[in-house]
C-alpha cells in the first residue's frame, strides 16, 4: 500500500528495490527484511525476525560497510519526490524533530538527549502529505543528528561563534528544506512547520529559493505595519477582530484529551524587520509576510485556550485563504503521530547494537515501515472509504480471508471502510457508536493477527475466487 493507497507488490521491493549497497545480493535481503518487518513490526528484532538464519542476516547486512542510513533511505526518499511531483493537490512538506533514545546502547559516540543526560540521536524528519486528503506520500527526508554535550567548565560561545558552529540545531530545519527540491510546474508544494521551524534563518532561505511556508510563530519579532507603523509581531495579533468563527479538531496531546474547540479567526499583511543582532545566516532583507492568528474566545473552565499565530509567505487575500492556512497547519499533527508509530508501534528504541554503523541503516529501515502503519489508519479515514473496492488498495486475498473472518464469508466486495473496521475489530476495536474512530495502533494489531491467517490462505493455495 503507497501513500495514497494504491498496492503494488511487495512493500519491501516498492520502498527498497532500487536501494544501491555494493552487491544484489544485499538489495534482496534488505527487501525480504522489510516484508517481514511490515507483517510483525512491533518488539526487539528477534521478535519482529523470528527465524534465526533471517535474523543473523539481517545483523550481517547492517553492519556491512556499504549499509548506510543515507543508502537504505535514499529509494524510498526518490519514491517520495516523484510521487509529490506527480501530484497534482497541494504537498505539505512538514518537518519536525523528535528524539531517539538509545541510553541502553554501549555505543560512547552518541549524542546527548533529554536533560543531558540521556544518549541517542535528534532526529529531523520530513513528511509529504496531501493537504486535501492527508494522504501520506512518504518521508521525504531524514537526518540522525547529535547534539554535543555542554562543557560548563568552557568558557561560553560569542554569538559569531554560535552562528558559525555546523551542529547548531536551528540549521535543521534549513538543512531540510535545502534537500527538497522547488516544486515543479504545476505543482504547489507548502512546508510547514511547528514554533521549532520559527527560525529567521530558515524563512530568509525559504523565501530566497522561492518555497511557500506556513510556520506557527515562536517570536515576538519587530515587524513594520503597511502604514509604516512599527511594533510586535505578537502584539499586534492579539489586537485582531475576529472575522469569522468555525469549530475545530484540537488533538490529543500530553495531558490534554481530544476536543473541539470553537476558534475566531484574523490576518494581516506585515513585514519582518531585519534584527540587529541575527543569530543565524541570513540575507539581512525584510520579509514579507501574512500572519493569520486563531485563538479561542470562549475556552471551558480549566483549559489551556487555544491561540496559534501562523506565519506564511502565500497570499491571504480573503476568509477561504486563511482557513486554507490553518488547515495546512493542521496536517502537522501527523507527523507526531508519524513519531509514535515511529516508537510505539516499531518500538524503534529496543534496538541494540553496539555500533552506530550497525544502528543507523536500522532506523532508516523501520522509519519507511512506520509510513506503512500511519498509513492503515489513513485509508481507513479517506472521504470516499464508504464506496471504494478494498481491493484497490489491499490485495484481494487480503479482503477475501478478513471477510471471511469477520463475516463467515470469502467476500471480495468489502469497501475501503468495511475491511478497516473488520481489521479494527480484529485488533480488539469494539466498533460501537460511542468509539472513537479506530488509530493505527488498533489498527496495526488487526494488520498482525491477519497475517498468520494470510500465511495459512496461501499456504492452501486459496486463488481471487476463493477456491483451493
Amino acid at each position: 500500500m503507497d501513500g495514497q493507497g494504491g498496492w503494488h507488490g511487495s512493500f519491501g521491493e516498492e520502498h527498497f528495490g532500487a536501494a544501491e549497497l555494493g552487491d544484489a545480493r544485499r538489495t534482496k535481503r534488505l527487501v525480504r527484511i522489510a516484508d517481514k518487518m511490515v507483517k510483525h513490526p512491533d518488539g526487539t528484532l528477534p521478535d519482529k525476525i523470528n527465524d534465526p538464519a533471517e535474523l543473523r542476516a539481517l545483523y550481517r547486512l547492517a553492519n556491512e560497510a556499504r549499509v548506510t542510513h543515507e543508502a537504505v533511505l535514499e529509494p524510498s526518499r526518490a519514491r517520495t519526490l516523484r510521487k509529490m511531483a506527480e501530484t497534482e493537490q497541494t504537498v505539505l512538506v512538514i518537518h519536525d524533530t523528535t528524539e531517539l533514545d538509545f541510553s541502553g546502547l554501549s555505543i560512547s559516540t552518541l549524542g546527548h538527549i533529554g536533560n543531558g543526560f540521556g544518549r541517542g540521536y535528534l532526529v529531523h524528519n520530513t513528511l509529504a502529505v496531501v493537504a486535501e486528503t492527508r494522504d501520506v506520500l512518504g518521508l521525504a527526508y531524514q537526518k540522525l543528528a547529535k547534539r554535543p554535550k555542554r562543557d560548563k567548565k568552557k568558557k561560553p560561545e560569542s554569538r559569531a561563534e554560535t552562528r558559525a558552529r555546523p551542529d547548531r540545531e536551528s540549521r535543521l530545519w534549513t538543512e531540510a528544506s535545502r534537500t527538497i527540491p522547488i516544486a515543479p510546474p504545476g505543482c504547489r508544494w507548502v512546508e510547514v512547520g511547528d514554533r521549532g521551524a520559527d527560525v529567521l534563518e530558515y524563512l530568509d532561505f525559504a523565501e530566497a529559493n522561492g518555497k511557500s511556508y506556513v510556520v506557527r510563530s515562536k517570536h515576538n519579532r519587530c515587524i513594520s505595519l503597511e502604514n509604516g507603523e512599527k511594533t510586535k509581531l505578537h502584539d499586534r495579533a492579539r489586537t485582531f477582530a475576529a472575522r469569522a468563527t468555525k469549530t475545530l479538531d484540537v488533538p490529543a496531546a500530553k495531558q490534554r484529551p481530544a476536543r473541539k474547540a470553537k476558534v475566531a479567526i484574523a490576518w494581516e499583511k506585515m513585514t519582518l524587520r531585519v534584527p540587529r543582532q541575527p543569530r543565524g545566516e541570513i540575507r539581512g532583507v525584510p520579509l514579507v509576510v501574512w500572519v493569520v492568528r486563531v485563538w479561542e474566545p470562549d475556552p471551558p473552565a480549566g483549559v489551556e485556550p487555544l491561540e496559534w499565530i501562523l506565519l506564511t509567505n502565500v497570499a491571504v487575500n480573503d476568509l477561504a485563504d486563511a482557513w486554507e492556512r490553518v488547515a495546512w497547519y493542521e496536517c502537522r499533527w501527523i507527523i507526531e503521530e508519524y513519531h509514535k508509530a515511529l516508537k510505539t508501534g516499531c518500538d524503534i528504541e529496543e534496538m541494540q547494537f553496539t555500533t552506530e554503523g550497525g544502528l543507523q541503516p536500522m532506523i532508516a529501515l523501520q522509519s519507511v515501515v512506520a509510513l506503512f502503519l500511519l498509513n492503515l489508519r489513513n485509508a481507513s479515514r479517506s472521504p470516499d472509504a464508504r464506496e471504494r473496492p478494498a481491493s484497490e488498495v489491499v490485495p484481494l486475498l487480503f479482503v477475501m480471508v478478513l471477510a471471511l473472518h469477520r463475516y463467515k464469508q470469502p467476500r471480495e466486495n468489502l469497501t475501503v471502510h468495511e475491511f478497516y473496521y473488520a481489521l479494527a475489530r480484529l485488533g480488539g476495536h469494539q466498533n460501537r457508536k460511542s468509539d472513537h474512530p479506530p488509530g493505527w495502533l488498533v489498527l496495526w494489531r488487526g494488520w498482525m493477527k491477519l497475517q498468520p491467517m494470510i500465511e495459512v490462505a496461501s499456504a492452501l493455495g486459496l486463488n481471487k475466487c476463493g477456491k483451493t
